[in-house]
């Protein structure tokens, strides 16, 4: 088949790097004309396979609308998309790297909140004493709002981050924060700590497919190549 399969690779970061191993692992040997800044590739003896360096977030939207067949993405960023971009995309396979949790973190200056239960009484505290609502600093709004609500803290306002959230309780931006972390030491670092039951979800990277490209033969060829160990 002579159709073009476009496939999305992160642009930066640890898993750009563990992706490009992953598939000269499998003798997918890419080809940047302008080398690492690069924004596309080739595949060696693969004429027709394109690869695009995104954003994961990206990758994630562009699988959604059908632009990419293929993409490698963390699974918190498919489960922060909306439910349209979701229903669109099959996580086909999930990769032991790239390993990470969404947590809520705290100050460590607030000695009786420990669980998700301490933050409610503080949420309600806030409104009633401050006359505001609880701000909450993260990148992840959807899941960060589905959780709490879910466990009966609905007194608190999103504060949409752009970057170093672990610094907006200590800048006046926000109260508490929910943000990505493999091991927990940035947070510790800035004097942050984990709710104990304040585990939002668990990611790793994963291969995912749109499902507009399912039944693309080199897709399912692919497929089956990456996801034999």
């Amino acid at each position: 088949m002579n159709d073009i399969i476009n496939i999305g690779i992160p642009s930066k970061g640890r898993l750009r790097k563990d992706v490009l191993k992953l598939l000269k692992k499998k003798q997918l040997n890419l080809i940047s004309e302008r080398g690492e800044r690069d924004l596309f590739a080739s595949v060696k003896n693969h004429k027709n396979i394109k690869v695009v360096y995104l954003h994961a977030r990206e990758i994630v939207q562009r699988l959604g609308d059908g632009s990419l067949d293929m993409g490698f993405s963390g699974y918190d960023l498919f489960k922060e998309s909306e439910i349209n971009t979701q229903n669109n995309i099959n996580v086909v396979k999930k990769y032991g790297f790239g390993k990470a949790t969404l947590v809520i973190g705290i100050p460590d200056i607030w000695i009786d909140v420990q669980t998700i239960a301490d933050l409610e009484e503080i949420a309600f505290q806030f409104k009633d004493l401050k006359k505001k609502r609880l701000r909450v600093a993260t990148k992840y709004p959807n899941l960060t709002r589905e959780f709490l609500f879910a466990r009966g803290v609905t007194q608190f306002e999103i504060v949409e981050s752009l970057g170093a959230t672990e610094t907006y309780p200590f800048t006046g931006s926000s109260e508490i924060i929910s943000d990505i972390t493999s091991t927990g030491e940035t947070l510790r670092a800035n004097n942050l700590r984990i709710l104990k039951d304040g585990q939002i979800l668990k990611s790793e990277a994963c291969m995912m497919i749109s499902k507009s490209a399912l039944k693309n033969i080199g897709i399912q060829k692919i497929v089956r190549l990456l996801s034999k160990d």
